[in-house]
């Protein structure tokens, strides 16, 4: 006869706890729940601004028919690249909370240098864009050293580099105060260069390419990290609307002219700087500094150098945008990077989804504010109508995109 059980002679059977599902596996919030989610945290990504576009190609294309037609819509292409890559060197310092007011002067002293290494000193194009970089990298490195070395603010620091190479592009010009480019070769050329209608469209095939090949490989790698991951047709479909959309614009391109060699080497730095900014560790220090510096710094970024490097970056940037329109113009005046260049580019980053406060915002931003810019510049010239009102109209679309942004945040905390 077996005495009472003791604990001892218990012996439980260990819970089995079943494994978690596999990666590919995983719900995913639908798109609508996802949406919601980004307008929870505030990010309303470029809805606003796509909406916008729409009604603005609605609104100008019901005044004038012309302002759809294919010698438009080039001219607009033509006419967005230069100060559309100067609000690229925007975006890089407003991702850190910080301003550059200095873009539009060092653009043009940069297109001056460019100008004159070319003509007067005799240095083959190639040479004479490499000086006006290195200048602009130059010019940069000095803001971002007084912005961190002396600790001041970058308001002050480009404010005063506004003004003072403004007065060097006017003493590098001297009495002249114009200097042609030639127009049959050099720097001229790149305004008056259009891609042949096979190449434009096999541009187009390469780049929805790249980007399908590219979404597939970072799925795949989400996939093994055991990472939530997009659908197979949600990636195809992100894919099929940018070949829409790349063919839409080659079609009415290709009906004039063609595609302008400025508009592909301004969508090769949007496209090359947001691969810098997602994918390298230079890009996720960039978002980590504009979010929290003071957190950056504790978890061992170098602050300083990635505030150094925005404003080299962004200098760099304005020169590029400067030859950009020197090019066009064939010719550098004392104008040259002044009128409203500087405030169109800086409207054109915030429009285009960019936060003032920094932490937020992508190279697209550019693209899409500078976009929204020229076509109601565009409009409204087809419509005769005067720059006052233009002024005004440009000032409101830019506060609504700063109060759109400013709600966001408030509701995101």
């Amino acid at each position: 006869m077996s005495g009472p059980s003791t604990r001892d002679d218990v012996v439980s059977k260990p819970s089995v706890t079943p494994a978690p599902p596999p990666a590919e596996t995983a719900p995913r919030p639908g798109l609508l729940e996802a949406a919601r989610e980004r307008l929870r945290r505030g990010d309303l990504g470029s809805v606003p601004v796509a909406v916008g576009l729409v009604l603005i190609a609605v609104i100008f294309s019901s005044l004038n028919e012309h302002f759809l037609s294919p010698e438009n819509l080039t001219n607009l292409a033509l006419q967005m690249a230069a100060t559309g890559t100067i609000a690229l060197g925007v975006v890089l310092v407003l991702l850190l909370g910080e301003i550059d007011l200095s873009v539009g002067s060092v653009s043009g002293l940069a297109a001056v240098v460019m100008t004159l290494l070319a003509v007067r000193q005799g240095w083959s194009p190639v040479l004479a864009v490499l000086g006006a970089l290195v200048v602009a990298a130059a010019i940069g490195l000095v803001h971002g050293l007084m912005r961190t070395k002396l600790s001041m603010p970058s308001f002050v620091v480009t404010l005063a580099g506004l003004i003072g190479w403004q007065g060097l592009l006017l003493y590098l010009l001297g009495s002249q105060g114009t200097v042609n480019l030639p127009f049959d070769r050099g720097v001229a050329l790149l305004s008056d260069t259009w891609l042949p209608p096979a190449v434009g469209w096999a541009l187009a095939v390469v780049l929805v390419g790249a980007h399908l090949a590219a979404t597939l490989v970072t799925r795949r790698l989400r996939v093994r990290a055991e990472l939530s991951v997009s659908s197979l047709g949600w990636v195809v479909a992100r894919s099929g609307g940018l070949a829409v959309l790349l063919a839409a614009a080659v079609l009415v391109l290709n009906s004039d002219r063609g595609v302008p060699l400025t508009l592909v080497i301004f969508g090769g730095l949007v496209i090359g700087l947001d691969l810098a900014l997602r994918r390298t560790v230079w890009g996720r220090r960039m978002y980590a500094v504009g979010g929290n510096a003071e957190a950056s710094r504790r978890a061992g970024i170098n602050v300083t150098a990635v505030r150094i490097m925005a404003f080299v970056g962004a200098s760099a940037l304005a020169s590029v945008g400067g030859m950009l329109a020197a090019s066009r113009l064939a010719a550098v005046n004392q104008s040259s990077g002044g009128s409203d260049i500087l405030l169109m580019a800086i409207a054109a980053a915030v429009i285009g989804g960019t936060s003032l406060f920094g932490g937020r915002g992508r190279a697209y931003a550019a693209l899409l504010g500078i976009l929204v810019i020229q076509s109601i510049t565009n409009g409204m010239l087809l419509l005769n109508v005067d720059s006052s009102v233009r002024f005004m109209v440009t000032g409101a679309v830019l506060a609504v995109a700063v109060a759109i942004d400013s709600v966001a945040r408030r509701e995101a905390t």
